[in-house]
């Protein structure tokens, strides 16, 4: 079974969060959330998500796929927190997926990772990073090899979605979106 590690900071955008998680366990992958710190996370708009475990309690356990929500501060948390840099390094070195909604791509960016890579993110977000010559488009989902970004959480559906198709398959992902009530794509 794919197991896939959602790490939750303080400020994260519940929206992408919540539908993250909901939808690829709607498709049977095992998510982990992680705190960042202990005890309940107060997301931007003051939802509280009580992660699985700490981040500490994960770090050395496999993980097909990181997925980081955006919002803010929750993605500056994520992007000062070497913990996750180090995650991201060696998911990457493994060739395991890494995702990134809203404003959480400058944390791949300042990772290294988006150098001479398609992406997009949340609008203005990646316009003051330098992330090596990469390439952003307004496109709701970008997938650039093992990368796959999005916007932000009016495009978490179609994010999660494709997270599905590339961790189970398509036939799985429109059997979620059709038991949403929702015309597959």
């Amino acid at each position: 079974m794919k197991k896939v590690l959602v790490p939750l900071a303080e400020g994260c955008e519940e929206l992408e969060a919540v539908t993250i998680i909901d939808l690829l366990r709607r498709a049977g992958i095992e998510v982990v959330t992680a705190g960042l710190n202990s005890g309940p996370v107060r997301c931007s708009r003051g939802v509280m998500i009580l992660p699985d475990c700490l981040l500490d309690d994960v770090l050395e356990d496999h993980f097909s796929m990181i997925v980081l929500p955006g919002g803010l501060p929750g993605a500056d948390y994520l992007d000062k927190d070497p913990r996750i840099n180090t995650l991201l390094q060696r998911i990457y070195a493994e060739q395991g997926l890494i995702g990134a909604i809203c404003a959480a791509p400058k944390v791949l960016a300042h990772a290294g990772l988006l150098a001479e890579r398609r992406a997009t993110a949340y609008p203005g977000v990646l316009d003051a990073v330098d992330g090596g010559a990469m390439k952003i488009l307004a496109d709701a989902v970008v997938q650039d090899g093992q990368l796959i970004t999005s916007r932000g959480p009016g495009t978490a559906m179609d994010f999660a979605l494709t997270l599905i198709r590339l961790l189970r398959s398509k036939q799985v992902a429109d059997d979620v979106e059709s038991a949403l009530v929702r015309e597959p794509g």
